[in-house]
């Protein structure tokens, strides 16, 4: 294995190309947007919250399943879904006194999987 070049990473040009710079200026979304989605990122970096995500991928699941699938306490989970909700990854559904959670849609099932893909790419 060759040893990692940390000038690899250095630009030596003083040239600006403004061409560029406004071409992807016009293609960025607003600020606001962006720090929500840095916040949607964030919920991604809590290992339970995605083994919740890969379980409810599979199935449709109630707090008490999640809670013995990862081997913790209901209060743990419910914690977990809490914040899944409240950025829309997860929804739920009422049958009587169980609650069962799902994707919140599509979405959330794509970006998981992209993530897994990324991840495994040699």
């Amino acid at each position: 294995m060759s040893e990692p070049n940390p000038d690899l990473d250095r630009c030596e040009c003083n040239i600006i190309h403004e061409d560029v710079i406004m071409d992807v200026r016009r293609h960025m979304p607003e600020d606001e947007i962006l720090l929500n989605l840095a916040d949607l990122f964030k919920v991604f970096s809590d290992s339970t919250r995605v083994k919740i995500l890969c379980a409810l991928q599979h199935s449709e699941m109630c707090v008490c399943d999640i809670a013995a699938l990862l081997n913790m306490t209901k209060s743990a989970i419910s914690h977990q879904l809490r914040v899944l909700r409240q950025t829309r990854l997860v929804k739920y559904r009422k049958e009587g006194k169980v609650v069962y959670y799902s994707l919140d849609d599509e979405h959330v099932g794509n970006i998981f999987e992209q993530g897994l893909v990324h991840i495994c790419e040699k």
